[in-house]
């Protein structure tokens, strides 16, 4: 199967933000349906040429090409590439936020190692499902973390800095309620992004890791029973 066939976009929404705040036409109607379809055209013909060659490989005229609109179409849904990153991954970024927002409450009312698991099952699971909805942006995101915070890769680096840092909060949230051991918040938090991120990537990369279903349970306890308090 050739690269370009593996790749399937799944993009449920585009960031309604990207769009011209000036649009003729009734919100529903028939112009604004075909601007959100040529915007979908447009970042899925983006998403195929960025996990194929990277993001700072790809150029504007190479996505209107693949898209087959012109170059100044583009340029009325989204300001420059960087814009459309953003777009990509806003709606990814917004749910992954909300999800570590409700394992935060989970670990805030938590008080034992029982509730403690639970919380973090829980968030396990509602991440493995984003996923699954947003399976190619996730490859995208896991390709480019990790490279300067620059250009089109800033969107990038500004999901990744903010999910290291709610990473960071829950550890601290669950140190201070006694439920983990005393190590650095920081060091435990980016050694559990790294091995979670990693295993995302062997996922996304075709690697069998079993039943999926039980991954959540599997990583809450290899790493609860490193960490948690005894």
């Amino acid at each position: 199967m050739s690269r370009k066939k593996r790749f399937l976009p799944r993009l449920e929404a585009v960031a309604p933000t990207q769009l011209p705040k000036r649009r003729p036409g009734l919100p529903g109607g028939v112009r604004d349906q075909n601007r959100q379809a040529r915007t979908r055209v447009i970042a899925q013909a983006a998403l195929r040429l960025f996990l194929e060659r990277g993001l700072e490989a790809v150029t504007i005229d190479e996505i209107t090409a693949q898209a087959g609109v012109a170059k100044g179409s583009f340029y009325r849904y989204f300001t420059d590439k960087t814009g459309l990153v953003d777009a990509l991954f806003l709606p990814l970024s917004t749910a992954v936020d909300a999800a570590l927002s409700r394992c935060q409450v989970h670990i805030d009312a938590a008080s034992d190692r029982a509730a403690l698991s639970v919380a973090y099952e829980r968030l396990g699971l509602e991440l493995g499902s984003l996923v699954l909805m947003h399976r190619d942006v996730v490859h995208l995101y896991l390709m480019e973390r990790r490279g300067p915070a620059q250009g089109a890769r800033v969107p990038v680096r500004r999901m990744a800095d903010a999910l290291e840092a709610r990473a960071e909060t829950l550890t601290g949230r669950a140190r201070e309620r006694g439920l983990l051991r005393p190590f650095n918040a920081r060091v435990s938090s980016l050694a559990v992004v790294g091995a979670g991120e990693q295993m995302l990537y062997a996922f996304l990369s075709g690697k069998d890791l079993g039943d999926l279903t039980q991954i959540p349970a599997q990583i809450t306890s290899l790493i609860l029973d490193g960490v948690r308090a005894r």
